[in-house]
């Protein structure tokens, strides 16, 4: 065996998170090696932020022009979209990315980490030892037990990313964030498309609301929106394939896409050799500073704290603050939670079903984007809604929903005032610019106050 190579610090993973926490102990002076098994960047950059909301653009771009007077629906060139994408990806080329880290001082390892015991990570031959480690495997998409699946070809997020051309047309199973993005994404380039979801909605994370106008905004696109049904059955149907639905019914498709889910990437990672123990969804469970056992954190996606390459980078900075001796608590309360759809859809903090069932006398209020004149003056027809969560007893604002152009953005507002417990009337009388969108948090907390 050879002898041990000395860190102060080892991350396991080099996505969002694992970088971050990286270059935060290397900029503070510690010597760290961090380990990938696959690109430098981890999932965000090459299979899912980047490659799909650059898929997305187009098509949001689309249909933003068929509801402004006077602008013909633009066409849709797919060679043109797949190389920008390709670029935006870097044709899944990790190299300038691992430069950088290495410039910034991080070793890269390459290869697959198992924890040999207290402060060793294990790469093939190699044996890293360090006082501290950092977690940040990320996630695996979740396939589903259904007979016959292993039998037939489908995709993940990583495939239909990465596509080359447009099926003729597709089934998507999964109804949250990545489901409906992918599915309107195919509907809109040309593929019919089937979306199947087992809930009764939606985006079941969020308020009903939300996933109610979602299909029905979907179903306009053509999507044939499939709810409270699961995939019970899949086989090969010709050049395509044929999946059985538990209501009794089947759907054929050229393509097979799964999006139910996610699963963290714990397998074989010698967690029980420091005394960690999964989670029941197979999360590594951290206290407030993101501490999973004695020497060692984890971040991102594997702590099950919330699926968001924002959250992983927040933890990233939580963790090392607490390996330099400068520990805070990690606060969830306000972290936004975006589906790039056209209209886009935006949430943060509780729904009013999360808070009712903690007790809080629960106040909501909103409307439709019709209450807003930015609503008219952006184009003709727009569907979409929004809403704020208030704790009455309080007097301040505990979530908030919106559904309509630029959600992604407008979020924020509200977002920062749940995190700083800002009092209702104080955000009744800040005053949004006219018109725009972020009107509608003011108009909220009016009609709460009142």
């Amino acid at each position: 065996m050879s002898a041990e190579e000395r860190f102060d610090a080892v991350v396991v993973g080099a996505g969002p998170g694992g970088k971050h926490a990286a270059r935060g102990l290397t900029k503070a002076g510690q010597k760290v090696a961090v380990v990938e098994a696959e690109l430098v960047g981890g999932e965000c950059p090459f299979w899912a932020c980047m490659p799909s909301k650059t898929l997305l653009r187009p098509i949001e771009a689309q249909g933003e022009a068929a509801h402004v007077a006077g602008l013909d629906r633009p066409a849709l060139h797919w060679d043109e979209v797949a190389r920008y994408r390709d670029y935006m990806v870097s044709d899944h080329d990790d190299t300038a990315k691992a430069e950088k880290l290495a410039e910034a001082g991080v070793e890269i390892v390459r290869g697959r980490a198992r924890l040999d015991g207290p402060n060793r990570v294990a790469v093939g031959e190699r044996t890293l030892r360090a006082d501290r480690i950092v977690l940040a495997p990320g996630t695996t998409s979740a396939i589903p037990p259904i007979e016959g699946l292993d039998g037939i070809g489908y995709w993940t997020n990583r495939e239909a990313t990465a596509l080359e051309a447009v099926p003729e047309s597709a089934i998507v199973l999964g109804g949250g964030p990545v489901g409906v993005e992918l599915a309107q994404m195919l509907a809109r380039f040309g593929a019919r498309t089937t979306l199947v979801e087992a809930a009764p909605r939606l985006l079941a994370r969020e308020t009903a609301p939300v996933g109610d106008l979602l299909a029905e905004l979907l179903a306009d696109d053509g999507i044939d929106v499939r709810l409270g049904t699961k995939a019970s059955q899949a086989e090969a149907a010709g050049a395509g394939v044929r999946v059985h639905l538990a209501a009794g019914d089947a759907v054929e498709a050229e393509r097979l896409v799964i999006a139910v889910g996610r699963r963290p990437r714990t397998e074989g990672l010698g967690l029980e050799s420091v005394g960690i123990a999964v989670a029941d969804d197979g999360s590594i469970p951290v206290d407030a500073h993101c501490r999973a056992a004695a020497g060692v954190w984890a971040v991102g996606d594997v702590t099950g704290v919330a699926p968001f390459t924002h959250v992983a980078s927040y933890q990233a900075r939580i963790a090392v603050d607490a390996i330099l001796g400068r520990p805070r608590e990690a606060d969830y309360r306000a972290v936004p939670r975006v589906v790039f759809t056209d209209p886009e859809v935006a949430a943060v903090g509780e729904t009013p079903e999360q808070a009712r069932e903690r007790g809080v006398d629960v106040g909501v209020a909103g409307g439709s984007l019709s209450d807003l004149d930015r609503t008219q003056t952006y184009g003709r027809e727009l569907q979409g809604a929004y809403g704020v969560v208030a704790d009455r007893g309080a007097g301040i604002a505990l979530g908030a929903w919106a559904v309509g152009p630029l959600a992604s953005e407008w979020i924020h507002p509200i977002a920062l005032a749940i995190l700083v417990r800002t009092p209702l009337g104080v955000l009744s009388e800040s005053m949004a610019q006219f018109p725009s969108f972020a009107e509608a948090w003011p108009m909220a907390a009016r009609e709460l106050s009142a």
